[in-house]
């Protein structure tokens, strides 16, 4: 056992589901906060950031998504799984965190594709318990929504890792993203060619997220490189139901430099944003 969480599982559908719990806050914390990473980035990464959020007195727990650290199956030719089986793969740690979270707001912080999938959640389960949504260096990378000239490089990137994919059966992370179920990077360059969520398991997800009632706190960083501040502004348009409050998270608050993940290390600043927007939920 790690001295600065607890390893848990989660069973699921044929899959085992890595997830982190962190000791309780000094003073229990009102809420608890469930980090979804990004892909291919294991839990154990956002360390410094959970260690931050419990400091600002939330509750903190990190899953890892599916095939991804501590989590199974590995991505192969025989897994089969996207979008559809992340966004419920959300759920069923939510659920397997009940205990914890009973008399607590629950707060949903994804990271990027880690972001999508809590929306996702959100989006294709109505009956939710969930109080409230931090989107973190998240964004649709549609091809069209990046700035000047980079989304003519975006799209034939995408599309090329999807049509590897294709052919092999599996992404094997070559220079991005790290191993990856076909399913997932199918639904992933949809959205980077279309700017829309796919249709999961014959729901029109699209429409879905328009649906989302659910309060969102959604903050880009500067110098993102794989999810500029565009990306997200495109996704927060989507959100036409709920209401969100829309920032940026600079390198003179954080004190340091930055990047679509780097972010991580110096986050007490947005840790301290997290716990406010977490106090600021009303009670369901």
């Amino acid at each position: 056992m790690n001295a600065e969480y607890q390893q848990e599982f989660v069973d699921v559908d044929g899959a085992r589901l890595g997830l982190q719990v962190y000791p309780e806050p000094d003073g229990g914390g009102d809420a608890l906060v469930l980090i979804s990473p990004a892909m291919g980035v294991p839990a154990r990464y956002y360390r410094p950031f959970a260690t931050a959020l419990r400091a600002a007195g939330l509750a903190v727990a990190v899953a890892d998504l599916r095939g991804t650290g501590t989590s199974t199956p590995p991505p192969s030719r025989a897994c089969r799984y996207g979008y559809a089986e992340l966004a419920a793969d959300v759920g069923a740690v939510l659920a397997a965190l009940k205990e914890r979270r009973d008399g607590r707001r629950t707060v949903l912080l994804g990271h990027s594709l880690g972001g999508q999938a809590a929306l996702l959640h959100l989006a294709l389960h109505e009956g939710h318990d969930v109080d409230g949504l931090a989107l973190v260096a998240v964004g649709v990378p549609w091809w069209r929504s990046y700035p000047g000239p980079r989304g003519y490089g975006v799209l034939p990137y995408t599309q090329g890792i999807a049509a590897t994919a294709r052919l092999l059966g599996v992404w094997p992370g070559w220079g991005f993203g790290g191993r990856q179920a076909r399913g997932v990077i199918r639904d992933w360059a949809y959205t980077a060619r279309t700017g829309r969520f796919p249709r999961l398991d014959g729901v029109d997800a699209e429409a879905a997220v328009r649906g989302i009632r659910t309060p969102v706190l959604a903050v880009s960083v500067d110098d993102d490189q794989y999810t500029p501040h565009e990306t997200l502004d495109h996704l927060c348009g989507k959100l036409v139901a709920a209401p969100v409050v829309r920032e940026r998270y600079t390198a003179a608050q954080a004190g340091a430099r930055m990047d679509h993940f780097t972010w991580v290390r110096s986050a007490a600043p947005l840790a301290g944003r997290v716990a406010r927007f977490a106090a600021d939920l009303p009670q369901r």
